[in-house]
């Protein structure tokens, strides 16, 4: 299952966007997923990031138990 989503670049990012996808022989579309994907990993092995992580999702589960009574 896959969810669309629409991107908004101005044109600058969108024409450099652009150029490296064709650089690298890729769609828009790929480049931007290897961007996410790039991103994510990144953040996946940032310590102080998934330090804020666990407790945004702490508090969201305390929450969710508070609504849920």
């Amino acid at each position: 299952m896959a969810k669309n989503m629409t991107l908004r670049l101005d044109d600058e990012r969108a024409a450099m966007l652009e150029m490296v996808a064709r650089a690298e022989d890729k769609s828009m579309t790929d480049a931007v997923r290897d961007a996410i994907d790039a991103h994510i990993e990144a953040r996946r092995k940032d310590a102080d990031f998934m330090e804020r992580l666990r407790l945004r999702h702490e508090q969201e589960r305390e929450l969710y138990e508070r609504l849920s009574k």
